[in-house]
């Protein structure tokens, strides 16, 4: 049920369209996120972050691709620290610890692909 109603929030997206950054807005001190297509296969989430925010340190079984939209980040990888801005991207391998921080205000587009 929760699959369908992701893949119904992004229904108003298919086979428009639109600009990469819209689906999703800067809210002040907050982290939003919106799922853009939600399959078994994998996963293409669009991630807005507010100055100063961030994700803290994990894990993912399966390789990220991180491509920056908007604004800036900082990439932790394996303890390596890499600046990201936009029009850039970068790999999180599977099961290798990764964190981001909001240098400033960012977009970021998160594919995993689980398959």
């Amino acid at each position: 049920m929760e699959s369908n109603k992701k893949q119904a929030d992004a229904g108003n997206l298919i086979a428009q369209v639109n600009k990469l950054d819209a689906p999703v807005n800067y809210q002040e001190g907050a982290i939003v996120s919106r799922t853009i297509i939600d399959k078994k296969t994998g996963t293409v989430t669009l991630f807005a972050f507010w100055k100063g925010q961030a994700l803290s340190e994990h894990t993912a079984p399966f390789d990220a691709l991180v491509y920056i939209v908007d604004g800036e980040a900082d990439v932790f990888i394996s303890g390596s620290k890499h600046r990201i801005r936009q029009g850039e991207m970068i790999i999180m391998p599977a099961n290798k610890p990764h964190a981001l921080n909001a240098v400033n205000n960012f977009k970021m587009l998160l594919i995993m692909i689980r398959t």
